[in-house]
């Protein structure tokens, strides 16, 4: 990749980039990476990068059902069709924007890093680590939950428990041989995962009675617009997840933008068409749309075969959930080590499959570790920490713009910076709504994984100063601080 592009120079003293700028206006981009350089790999191409996004967002339509449960079926329909307007694509296009403009390993922690300096994208990699990693260890127990419908075994006690972990450390050495692997996996996945929801809708036609859209909810049953939203959410988000992982991509100038609009339009089918086609044939009582009622609908619709196969695609979808995450953070953590806010250890690549095995293990030991906690109120804090590293990337995308406003962007948003102010301001406002509503124990739970987060920035520097662990760029790091100080 291109190092080095000709740019203005910075509209604000330049405190963020590994080298600064010379006099001859030459800006440094991004960071030759301290740990990757001897190694050869193969990089992802196309199609299975629209699957891994696709995995790193929804995996297909679970989970979309309690939209309707906490809202009727009108308003699940237009949350669906209008969501994607309002939040997906405004994140796809900052990830499209920065990840070419930008395309190491580390995605939305260069950005940030570039935008506000060091310790804010120390704070970003650490929110959207956490988050991350909290996510990732609910796959495992959905797996497992769908899997106990087939095999009542693994409802409790210690097969439940073995089943989760010995699933979640034989997917994270899947994990471990390429990701390469995992995208062809990536796509397998998707693709077998789909194929009921769309013999589904099929079969349904015939069978849909189009007032059934317009329906408002049953009479008498109170309308639940936090888990509406919530809802809309879960199920929408994480666009930018995937540019952790920009520097293992195959020309990401060109196919990062093409892999995100195929991601955007996949994924807003995946959820639309199947919920068009069941909330159309269906009629059942409000309350029964919970997760996992696509199954229900599923053998309603065409029998029990079809029901079974909704529930094995469920497995399947958790799996490449699971893989494509994992994958994020992995990389995630090798960008950091590479932009020397970890040592370099956290950077080393497998000598057979060039993977980051010290961030698979990382990220594995902390998912097996929360797996046995409650997650009602842990998932909810990363939800909140996550809105937390949003703001922060929508406020480093439109500095980044006025900050380096000639700086070569291979794929631009066609908006001035105004323009781009409005365009964030939508999903900003609709965050701090998910902020608001959160509840006390949330605001615990956030509140120490922040503090955490602000702790670890200062150790992190202390070793640097102690020079307890080797640290990439680290004099370079430092040198800047220096100059932003003078």
């Amino acid at each position: 990749m291109d190092h080095d592009i000709k740019s203005e120079k910075p509209t604000s003293p330049s405190t963020t980039d590994h080298i600064p700028p010379s006099s001859t206006g030459i800006l440094p981009l991004t960071n030759p990476s301290t740990t990757t350089s001897a190694t050869t790999h193969k990089k992802l191409t196309l199609i299975p990068l629209i699957f891994l996004i696709y995995f790193e967002v929804a995996g297909g339509p679970y989970g979309e059902e309690p939209a309707v449960q906490a809202a009727g079926p009108l308003f699940a329909i237009i949350g669906f069709l209008v969501f994607p307007f309002i939040w997906s694509i405004p994140e796809a296009l900052v990830t499209a924007e920065l990840s070419t403009t930008f395309p190491g390993n580390g995605g939305f922690v260069i950005w940030a890093y570039k935008a506000f300096g060091p310790f804010c994208g120390s704070l970003m990699g650490t929110w959207k680590f956490l988050t991350g990693v909290i996510n990732i260890a609910a796959f495992p127990i959905l797996c497992i939950d769908y899997m106990e419908k087939l095999f009542p075994i693994f409802s409790s006690g210690l097969p439940r428990t073995l089943a989760i972990l010995f699933s979640t450390l034989f997917l994270s050495f899947v994990n471990y041989t390429g990701l390469n692997i995992v995208g062809i996996a990536a796509i397998t996945l998707g693709v077998i995962s789909l194929l009921p929801f769309i013999l589904m809708s099929l079969i349904a036609i015939p069978q849909i009675q189009p007032h059934r859209w317009l329906s408002l909810g049953q009479k008498g049953v109170k309308k639940d617009w936090n888990l509406f939203f919530n809802t809309l959410f879960w199920n929408l988000n994480f666009w930018d997840t995937v540019s952790t992982m920009a520097g293992e991509v195959e020309n990401p100038k060109k196919t990062f933008p093409a892999a995100l609009f195929s991601a955007v339009i996949l994924t807003c089918l995946a959820y639309i068409i199947p919920l068009m086609a069941v909330t159309g044939a269906v009629s059942v009582d409000q309350s029964e749309w919970e997760s996992g009622f696509m199954a229900v609908a599923a053998e309603m619709i065409s029998g029990k075969w079809l029901k079974i196969w909704v529930e094995i695609g469920a497995v399947l979808s958790a799996i490449g959930l699971f893989e494509a995450q994992l994958s994020s953070c992995s990389y995630q953590l090798l960008g950091m080590a590479d932009l020397g806010f970890l040592p370099k250890f956290f950077g080393v690549r497998s000598k057979w499959f060039g993977t980051p095995w010290v961030g698979i293990l990382l990220s594995t030991a902390i998912t097996i570790a929360v797996s046995p906690m409650d997650f009602t109120d842990i998932v909810a804090s990363a939800n909140f920490i996550y809105s937390l590293g949003m703001l922060l990337e929508f406020a480093s995308f439109i500095w980044l713009r006025r900050k380096f406003p000639a700086l070569k962007r291979p794929y631009k948003v066609p908006l001035g910076v105004p323009g781009l102010v409005v365009m964030c301001l939508v999903p900003s406002a609709f965050l701090i709504v998910i902020m608001v509503i959160a509840t006390k124990i949330v605001y615990l739970v956030s509140g120490l994984m922040t503090v955490g987060a602000i702790f670890w920035y200062f150790l992190m520097n202390y070793c640097k100063s102690k020079k307890w662990f080797a640290f990439a760029n680290g004099d370079e790091i430092e040198g800047e601080e220096e100059v932003s100080a003078s």
